[in-house]
């Protein structure tokens, strides 16, 4: 397909825009958690990255950059009290309209959200076990993803690890038939720019700096990581 050749760094995602319907993005945040849970590929991620790094006697910090509505720091909270470890997860958004969501959830043990730039825990002098991502890092330009790997690597202890969407005409077809129940939301339309917004595998390991990994994490996900300490 010859959308896919190249990355749309110029696209546009509707809820990224400050004029944006108010419900069709709260309606958004909402049904994230469904398509992460769907997609995303967090349990396996969970399973072979984090749970090793857990017990019962400390508390492992997980810092969750760009948390959004904070679906996937209250399903990491709650895989962990399950498996009976300890886990503390600080979701961080910089958009003001994210913060408000992902605060006015249910309240969550061990979960935290903070309007605010990796670049501000930077400079607080923060570091937390683990750092993670979601479906962030299409949305940045290469400079702006190098500033984020820097944080992120400075930020975290023990590993760092973002999930994102990989780029590809089969990943694009899946998901316009996919995202056809979602409705009133931004979910399909924003969902296809963001396939066609994202990096290949290929592109992230150009763009990375020497000890980061660009990995395939599932069918249409990639992982680009940098592990300073294995489970």
């Amino acid at each position: 397909m010859w959308l896919m050749r190249r990355r749309a760094f110029d696209a546009v995602e509707k809820m990224d825009l400050p004029d944006c319907d108010p419900d069709r993005l709260d309606r958004t945040y909402r049904q994230f958690a469904l398509v992460n849970g769907a997609l995303s590929g967090w349990r396996r991620l969970y399973r072979r990255e984090i749970r090793p790094l857990l017990s019962a006697g400390s508390t492992v910090s997980v810092l969750d950059v760009g948390s959004g509505g904070g679906d996937l720091a209250v399903t990491l909270s709650r895989w962990a009290a399950r498996d009976r470890f300890r886990l503390r997860v600080t979701g961080i958004d910089p958009d003001s309209r994210a913060h408000r969501f992902a605060s006015g959830r249910p309240p969550v043990p061990g979960v935290e959200f903070r309007c605010a730039h990796t670049a501000e825990l930077v400079r607080e002098g923060l570091t937390f076990d683990v750092v993670i991502s979601n479906h962030v890092l299409h949305h940045l330009q290469p400079d702006e993803l190098r500033r984020l790997l820097g944080d992120s690597q400075a930020l975290g202890r023990r590993k760092v690890l973002h999930n994102d969407l990989r780029r590809s005409p089969a990943a694009f077809a899946l998901f316009f038939v996919a995202a056809l129940p979602f409705r009133g939301s931004y979910i399909r339309e924003d969902g296809l720019t963001s396939i066609r917004r994202s990096y290949t595998r290929q592109e992230l390991q150009a763009l990375a700096p020497p000890g980061w990994h660009a990995e395939r994490s599932s069918a249409f996900h990639q992982l680009l990581a940098c592990r300073k300490e294995w489970p």
